[in-house]
């Protein structure tokens, strides 16, 4: 068997890159009807904002991640999680905004951790001067962050086992997150980069689950749906 040259793997690592771009984007929007939704009733019903702040903390120090200063040719890990963090953020205002006042406060002092701890991540990663431990530290936290992220649609699976309905499970957002994951574990492995494909690998089985829930349980609705009435 033929060995893959380094520029053939060059070319399957940026590819897999710009695709994971291309599908986080379609992550990153996927809230959007969510969010009309509870702009219109001015409510956060049983919609949960923990996955924005989890989400919002694992873009942070893994943009963070993909600069110079910790990995080298990164970037595409940087770009898209600059973004991500921005439409996070948006989110994360929204739901604040409209939530009752309980889970007014919990948000805020959630996000005001968030930004707190990212920039003792920051600071403290800056004050460490050999490049490869900075290196694996912030790897770790990276790594541990986006697993945190993959995870946080948990407590959503559980709820859609328990109503059996997937209303609060976006279909769209189980995609987006599917294909993204997908993409990085590519790049990931393309870049003997384990901090971006052990996590992704976990995101996409995970990313697996939720489709799988919501294709058995959405049917089951429609089954149920057309039964006649007696």
């Amino acid at each position: 068997m033929a060995m893959v040259s380094p520029q053939t793997f060059e070319v399957l690592k940026q590819a897999a890159g710009v695709a994971g771009n291309i599908f986080a984007f379609g992550l990153f929007v996927s809230p959007i009807p969510t969010f009309r939704r509870i702009i219109r009733n001015q409510s956060t019903e049983q919609f949960s904002g923990m996955p924005y702040i989890y989400a919002l903390l694992n873009c942070l120090i893994c943009a963070w991640y993909g600069c110079p200063f910790i990995s080298s040719d990164n970037i595409l890990v940087t770009t898209v999680n600059s973004v991500g963090a921005v439409f996070q953020l948006s989110y994360i205002i929204i739901y604040i905004t409209c939530a009752e006042k309980r889970k007014k406060f919990k948000m805020s002092g959630l996000l005001l951790a968030v930004f707190g701890l990212f920039a003792v991540i920051v600071i403290g990663s800056m004050l460490v001067s050999d490049l490869e431990v900075r290196h694996l530290v912030i790897g770790f936290l990276s790594c541990a962050t986006l697993i945190s992220m993959f995870a946080s649609p948990l407590s959503v699976m559980n709820l859609v086992i328990q109503t059996r309905s997937v209303e609060f499970m976006p279909f769209y957002l189980s995609l987006s997150t599917f294909l993204m994951s997908t993409s990085f574990l590519l790049y990931g492995i393309f870049n003997f980069d384990p901090f971006i494909y052990v996590p992704n690998g976990i995101g996409t089985i995970l990313g697996i689950a939720q489709l799988a829930l919501y294709f058995y349980y959405n049917k089951k609705s429609n089954e149920e749906s057309r039964e006649p009435l007696i």
